[in-house]
């Protein structure tokens, strides 16, 4: 079986772990990539990027410069750029394992001509001597996620015949799912190698399941371009939100109640706002460490994350009340702002 040639594209806004990472695509061994290009997402002049930890693949590196205009619109860059048959996007934050070449090249070799894409298998190293934090658990989810393009390869071909990804989605949130969607809509099969790479947990502030929650509004975007069952389409978790719209309409009738004097009213709104809040931090506490940092952290978040999430689920809802299905051309070597390349 001959070998299919493939580059790999890596999109990152220059953080430490991409020495790591390029240091671990340059060590898989095996057929190498007739390309790496890196994509610096970064806003405007920053420190050098770590390209030497690439090893021996420092001379078929280069970098493109995309602005500060998200994960979606710099993969784009990156695959718009490539000659191969075969586009691998990695994150700047996995660590390929030895023999990654090797296994890719039987998925990509073993993959049928209906076959558009074959994603890899992410393992999450959790902490052996405690149970999981809460953001330990959410990254280990990623182990289940379909067509993560955290290892996910493409055919370049069917990039170029579904315009590649959507660049509304400006966070490294549901542009892979919305892909992928298209993908399987345009008529291709997207299936699971054997391949495996290694994500690690990347260090996170307490309020990191706060920031999270603008990702609904990213939810209520595929909504729109998708309708109301993507989420089964897509392999993905449904989430709380319909909970969380429960808890909020208590608070919030709770207060209305108060200020027009029906006290036993908004004693009971604030009863269920108080069950359900208490349900959900609960739901965050009890499968994780205990420790009062971790029960102090899930606590006050599991007040704040409620109400942000319907907050930015209904701005998504506003905002992108007008979507329609995304526009494109069908040039894979026409990007779609100015891109400055080094190498």
């Amino acid at each position: 079986m001959s070998t299919p040639a493939y580059s790999v594209v890596v999109p990152t806004i220059g953080r430490a772990c991409l020495a790591d990472c390029l240091r671990a695509l340059g060590a898989a061994g095996g057929p190498l990539p007739e390309a790496v290009v890196v994509v610096d997402d970064r806003p405007g002049p920053a420190a050098p990027l770590p390209l030497d930890a690439a090893g021996p693949l420092r001379e078929r590196l280069r970098v493109l410069r995309t602005g500060g205009r998200g994960p979606a619109a710099a993969r784009n860059a990156g695959w718009r750029t490539v000659g191969t048959p075969w586009t691998v996007f990695l994150d700047d934050d996995v660590q390929v394992l030895f023999g990654w070449s090797h296994r890719l090249a039987d998925d990509l070799g073993g993959a049928a001509p209906s076959v558009g894409g074959v994603q890899g298998r992410l393992t999450v190293p959790l902490p052996a001597d405690r149970r999981p934090t809460d953001w330990e658990r959410s990254t280990a989810g990623l182990e289940q996620a379909a067509w993560a393009t955290a290892d996910m390869a493409y055919r370049t071909a069917v990039l170029a015949e579904v315009g590649g990804f959507d660049e509304r989605f400006r966070r490294a949130f549901r542009e892979d799912a919305d892909l992928a969607l298209r993908i399987l809509e345009a008529g291709w099969a997207l299936h699971h190698g054997q391949r495996a790479t290694r994500h690690p947990v990347r260090p996170a502030g307490p309020w990191v399941s706060v920031r999270a929650q603008r990702g609904n509004a990213d939810d209520a975007l595929m909504t729109r371009l998708h309708g109301p069952d993507w989420w089964d389409r897509a392999r993905a978790p449904r989430g709380r939100l319909p909970r969380h719209a429960l808890v909020t309409a208590a608070a919030l009738a709770a207060t209305a109640l108060t200020l027009v004097g029906r006290r036993r009213s908004a004693v009971a709104a604030a009863a269920l706002w108080a069950a359900g809040t208490a349900e959900f931090a609960l739901a965050r506490i009890l499968p994780g460490p205990r420790t009062p940092r971790e029960t102090a952290v899930m606590t006050a978040t599991s007040v704040l994350i409620p109400p942000l999430a319907v907050r930015h689920w209904l701005t998504g809802l506003i905002r992108h009340r007008g979507a329609g299905p995304l526009r494109h051309h069908g040039e894979r070597t026409t990007a779609s702002a100015p891109l400055r390349s080094t190498s």
